[in-house]
């Protein structure tokens, strides 16, 4: 060989070639657009080319939902870890063990509270990260504990919702949540303090068919998937071609089932507003400028 292509060569690529992180870019998960990464986080996870809403983790919403994204977590009950010993594919406490160190979360609910708008206000979010968001008697006591806090500091409740459902590895405890947390909500109406649901992508099972949509305001992010069951499941059911969009946000809020659809970016601002339309007997006073 010459010295061209054992000395030049090797040169030239080692010149150009450059170290590019696996985490630069991000698909797009409904236009499959790449997009960087860093503008993406910037964007609150809304693609900037077709304005799909992706998902959010617990600490992203928590940050973009208080004001200046300061809030104060708090610690949630324990409830009995496998109750049924149950296991499929792997032992349901592994299961548990492996989605807490993937996760950085303990459960499939945190609850925080902080100001939004300059308004108290408690805020649950669920974590799809954490088995789906399913339901389970942690979800169920972590969701009284934020009923509680709201009633304790007369503030509203704010929950975000992202769930596939009842958590299969509880069995019947985890159905038992959904009357549970039906109870949290009727506390706080006793209470008279505002309770909003914010429907994000996807919330369904009995997520749904319990605390999510039973809010005094019903609010969802675009194009969120919200429902019981599954679409297939309806068709062969019913034996009929179900509308497009169906369960598509945007379908329930011209059919009734939802109060407004608000873009991600506007949640802040408009949780602000009806905090203060409807929750005017406890605000919290601006700090001085």
């Amino acid at each position: 060989m010459s010295w061209l292509t054992e000395y030049v060569r090797p040169k030239i690529r080692g010149l150009l070639k450059r170290e590019v992180p696996d985490n630069l870019w991000t698909n797009c998960e409904s236009c499959e657009q790449m997009i960087l990464t860093k503008d993406l986080r910037k964007a609150m996870n809304v693609c900037p080319h077709c304005g799909y809403h992706m998902r959010a983790t617990v600490p992203e919403r928590l940050e973009w939902t208080f004001d200046n994204g300061e809030y104060t977590r708090i610690e949630l009950p324990r409830v009995p870890v496998d109750p049924l010993s149950f296991r499929d594919r792997k032992r349901y406490t592994d299961r548990l063990k492996d989605e807490r160190a993937k996760s950085q979360l303990d459960e499939s609910m945190a609850v925080a509270h902080g100001q939004i708008g300059g308004h108290n206000a408690v805020v649950a979010v669920m974590a799809f990260e954490f088995i789906a968001g399913t339901m389970g008697a942690a979800l169920g006591e972590a969701f009284l504990a934020a009923a509680r806090l709201a009633i304790l500091q007369q503030s509203p409740l704010i929950v975000f919702t992202a769930s596939g459902g009842a958590r299969m590895q509880e069995g019947m405890i985890s159905l038992m949540q959904m009357p549970r947390t039906t109870v949290g909500v009727q506390m706080l109406k006793e209470a008279g303090l505002p309770y909003f649901v914010v429907l994000t992508n996807p919330t369904t099972g009995g997520v749904s068919a319990s605390f999510a949509m039973l809010g005094d305001v019903q609010i969802a992010e675009p194009n969120a998937l919200i429902g019981f069951a599954g679409q297939r499941v309806i068709e062969d059911t019913v034996r009929e071609k179900l509308p497009e969009g169906f369960q598509r946000a945007e379908y329930l809020l011209e059919h009734g089932m939802l109060d407004m659809v608000v873009k991600r970016g506007d949640l802040p601002v408009t949780l602000g507003q009806l905090i203060g339309q409807l929750n005017y007997r406890h605000i919290a006073p601006r700090p001085a400028a």
